[in-house]
């Protein structure tokens, strides 16, 4: 199983929501990381999301990046 992290700011997210549905179906820890400018959106259930910096801190993020298997950026 794979931690994945995505960065979301993108102004469409519908390929990273059908990305972020298929590594989770895949079983992958998939963990969304909702950056300032991000519109509202519904994801999986199941899949963790945290706002920045409101949720986590700029410094937390970055040892998330280092965390991950995998990061992508929308």
């Amino acid at each position: 199983m794979a931690r994945v992290l995505h960065l979301l700011k993108g102004d469409d997210p519908a390929l990273a929501l059908t990305v972020v549905a298929q590594q989770q179906a895949a079983g992958d820890d998939v963990i969304v990381a909702l950056l300032p400018g991000t519109p509202g959106l519904t994801l999986p259930s199941g899949v963790c999301t945290l706002a920045v910096p409101g949720e986590l801190s700029w410094e937390a993020l970055l040892e998330r990046i280092f965390e991950a298997d995998q990061v992508i950026t929308w």
